[in-house]
């Protein structure tokens, strides 16, 4: 089966992007219960629009991928603590070379159209996934299966070498029906909510799926409306037009006054002033390493999330556990002396750039207001200029025009390499343009790791490159505050960029 994903691969590889008690009184949200059924909905803010496809294998924005979460679904998928549980798969097994890994299918999962899933639509997912997924870490490990065959309800899957990871990729590939083509504008998956409809810049709607296996959600129908301006969704949380907002500011929070619960997590991404290695100033290592001496991030935390989040040092959040290195979030600390020694060295003194931030994304807006006078101190004149998200991901992420930006990158699925392969010099993802030899190799290192141990040395040698040659200058995995109206409970956070919409029901 190798040479048929191979085969595959060469037809189309596309670039991947993304890429986070206080009230008294409860307020209900006008629509949360329909009276006359008792059949529930829930009314969700969203702060930026869809992608354009909404096929699972060609997804680049986070917040796409944290509602479509809930339509698709692999033959395993994550669970809350990080681990991976049996999804469109009843079992698996992995043979003591760790070579194979063998899937059993679960009797009795349709997909939303009603068709039931098959072998053939599984070995057409992962084929399809190798040869058109936008993500390229996921693209490549695929590329490396060496069969995949599929008898009655097995799968089996044959590697040339053990890969510690791979179930976290085989996550990632969403099981979708053989020869469906309309997955960009109608999407059919596995999960506990089936598509109903989206109207760009205003809502998509999901439904329960009454034929789960896992059992028909609480929920018979969650509205998500999109708010392109963070102010216009904080107003209409606080209104009670919505039921539930993630992601909002710690200053928002503070004012919210409708008596809504506030349940804070981690966002899971890295949050980082993301410099254009490729154009002149920032292709000279010492000018990125003046902009790292150059901000304070414990007070950057202090002054944004009144000291929630978590540093970083490097492309990896602390979810992570293992394959996080602590030990470089001091790795340049604040001091705008040797920023300015530094930028004198490089003859960029009195250095001046623009930031380009998303606007629908009010703490990367915050951060940004707060790097302008951070740098300031060490005479670096940066300047803010906010654009649509859309504006965004054409210009600064495809179009790689920009000389600095803050976002926050996610996961796409719980292994390193969706964070780190991204900035190896050949990966279309790579929206920096950073290169460096050293790295390519520590990552190549990691991928034929012998075992585990190796492999984690491996990704924690890539993470130091990143840290020594300053391709960014990274800030924080932000806190992640979600409001939800207390008419409900059951949200649960995930390691990874998710909203699951089946663990949220009516409250008792």
């Amino acid at each position: 089966m190798k040479r048929r994903i191979a085969s595959l691969l060469s037809l189309v590889v596309l670039p991947c992007a993304l890429s986070m008690g206080f009230g008294a009184t409860a307020v209900m949200a006008a629509g949360t219960k329909n009276a006359s059924s008792g059949k529930t909905e829930l009314v969700v803010g969203l702060s930026q629009d869809l992608d354009n496809s909404l096929d699972p294998y060609q997804i680049t924005a986070a917040g796409t991928r944290e509602v479509l979460f809930n339509v698709f679904e692999g033959l395993v998928k994550p669970d809350t603590d990080g681990s991976f549980v049996d999804a469109v798969a009843s079992g698996h097994s992995v043979s003591e070379d760790g070579c194979t890994y063998t899937f059993t299918l679960r009797d009795g999962v349709k997909f939303h159209n009603g068709e039931a899933v098959t072998s053939d639509d599984v070995l057409y997912s992962f084929e399809t996934c190798a040869a058109t997924a936008t993500n390229t870490a996921v693209a490549g490990a695929l590329s490396d299966i060496q069969d995949i065959t599929a008898s009655d309800n097995e799968i089996t899957i044959t590697l040339p070498e053990a890969n510690s990871s791979f179930l976290s990729t085989v996550s990632s590939v969403s099981i979708i029906p053989k020869d469906y083509t309309d997955q960009a504008t109608a999407p059919v998956g596995t999960g506990p909510f089936r598509f109903e409809s989206y109207s760009p810049q205003d809502k998509v709607v999901f439904v329960r799926n009454e034929d789960y296996y896992g059992g028909a959600p609480q929920l018979e129908k969650v509205i998500c409306r999109i708010y392109e301006d963070a102010n216009a969704l904080f107003t209409s949380l606080d209104a009670g037009t919505l039921d539930m907002a993630s992601h909002l500011a710690l200053e928002q929070v503070n004012s919210l006054s409708n008596g809504y619960e506030v349940i804070e997590g981690e966002m899971n991404l890295v949050q980082a002033l993301y410099l254009n290695n490729a154009k002149a100033p920032f292709d000279d290592e010492k000018v990125r390493q003046a902009l790292c001496y150059a901000v304070d991030v414990d007070s950057l935390l202090e002054l944004t999330e009144d000291g929630h989040g978590a540093k970083l040092g490097s492309s990896i959040y602390p979810s992570f556990t293992k394959y996080f290195d602590e030990t470089l979030v001091d790795a340049y600390p604040y001091d705008p002396e040797k920023a300015a020694e530094l930028l004198e060295e490089a003859g960029a003194s009195g250095l001046s750039f623009t930031i380009k931030v998303p606007s629908n994304y009010q703490p990367h807006v915050d951060t940004a207001n707060v790097l302008v006078e951070m740098l300031a101190a060490a005479g670096i004149n940066a300047s803010i200029q906010k654009v649509e998200w859309s504006t965004w991901l054409s210009d600064v992420y495809q179009g790689r025009d920009f000389e600095a930006t803050v976002i926050g990158f996610d996961a796409a699925y719980l292994s390193p390499d969706a964070l780190l392969q991204r900035w190896v010099s050949t990966d279309s993802s790579n929206m920096i343009g950073y290169s460096n030899e050293a790295y390519d190799a520590a990552i190549e290192k990691a991928h034929h790791a012998a075992d585990d141990e190796a492999q984690v040395e491996a990704y924690k040698e890539a993470q130091k490159i990143l840290s020594d040659t300053a391709a960014n200058v990274y800030l924080q995995d932000m806190a992640d505050f979600v409001v939800l109206n207390p008419a409900f409970t059951g949200y649960e956070f995930y390691p990874l960029y998710a909203i699951d919409f089946s663990k949220i029901h009516p409250a008792e």
